[in-house]
């Protein structure tokens, strides 16, 4: 494998990023209900079903964490095969099934009471996206902070956006067809195609272009606050646009973080049980795990908005991906590093 310098550890600002996440939704219900044609007018800019103002955030969110993809470390899969198969498995045989499994459960049956069938169905949509949509750059965080071979973490990002080009939109199109969602599929290729081909492409030329490990590590830490400060914007665009509905319906938001927690401490009980039994050392156990748990909620963000509309419940569903994400994953990270001894290679 290539050298590769271990991630920065996760700063304040990361580590706030809930409560970031919690107060731009507040400020996007204020302006929204305040001034509703500025978030109005930011709806009605769209091409082809794109909306360009979103565009630019999602790529300012993508972008940095492609860069940090280096897909010639795929060659060195070898040298643990086994974390990466629990790796692959759990993402992409495992976790898009059990989530809309989830989704359906519990907003066609459990909360079917409460919730009307058409936002039942948007809601289901949202976190069809986010189960199909596995982590690509904040497990380098959560690999830090459990020790992890950055390395080989770096492999199992690499190799898991590389089948993400190739299988997330027929995963994504075969879930919402189960749930009798229509699929505008010319939109899901294009989004796929925007938001997870073109920022690849983009990563590597830029890789290219920056030549030494050193200069990608330093480029990369400088334009690390564009995916924040992207994320923030478009979650305050997207509460905005939803501020009616929150102000008149608030516990919507926790009925659709029951199945996102019940999901993600699920997947990393199942990888990192899978893992344990396997017996791989605890510093590829761990980021194998907490990628299968974590979501790449950026790209589901954009896809929801594409297919459903800002004002989609879909899109909204990925949004408290995101606030629960953060807070979700330091707990796991706790229990890892609890658990160090029981692995080999601790």
């Amino acid at each position: 494998m290539s050298d590769t310098a271990a991630p920065a550890p996760m700063g304040r600002f990361e580590r706030l990023l809930t409560l970031w996440v919690a107060m731009a939704m507040a400020a996007g219900v204020a302006v929204g209900t305040m001034a509703p044609g500025l978030v109005n007018a930011i709806a009605a800019a769209e091409v082809a079903s794109i909306n360009l103002v979103v565009a630019v955030l999602i790529w300012a969110m993508v972008y940095p964490m492609m860069v940090s993809v280096d897909f010639g470390a795929v060659a060195g899969v070898a040298r643990q095969p086994r974390g990466l198969l629990v790796t692959l498995v759990v993402n992409w045989l495992v976790k898009p099934f059990t989530m809309a499994a989830l989704a359906v459960l519990f907003f066609d049956h459990v909360f079917a009471p409460w919730i009307a069938p058409e936002d039942a169905a948007q809601y289901v949509a949202g976190l069809i996206l986010l189960g199909a949509a596995p982590c690509t750059a904040m497990v380098f965080v959560w690999s830090q902070l459990t020790r992890g071979d950055a390395t080989y973490t770096l492999v199992q990002v690499s190799v898991n956006d590389l089948v993400m080009v190739v299988v997330f939109a027929p995963i994504v199109a075969l879930l919402l067809g189960v749930t009798e969602i229509v699929v505008p599929w010319n939109t899901l290729l294009l989004a796929t195609l925007l938001y997870v081909v073109l920022p690849l492409v983009a990563g590597l030329l830029t890789r290219r272009a920056l030549g030494s490990q050193p200069a990608i590590a330093t480029f990369t830490a400088g334009i690390k606050p564009l995916s924040i400060l992207g994320l923030i914007a478009t979650v305050a665009i997207l509460f905005g646009l939803q501020g009616n509905t929150i102000l008149s319906r608030p516990g919507v938001i926790a009925l659709i973080a029951v199945p996102i927690l019940i999901q993600s401490y699920g997947m990393f009980a199942l990888a990192y049980g899978a893992a344990f039994l396997l017996k791989v050392p605890h510093r590829i156990a761990a980021p194998c795990a907490l990628i299968g748990t974590s979501n790449f909620f950026e790209l589901a963000v954009a896809v929801a908005i594409s297919l459903f509309g800002l004002h989609s419940g879909a899109a909204l569903a990925t949004v408290v991906g995101v606030l629960v994400e953060v807070p979700v994953m330091l707990s796991l990270v706790a229990i890892a590093n609890r658990t160090r001894d029981r692995f080999p290679g601790a």
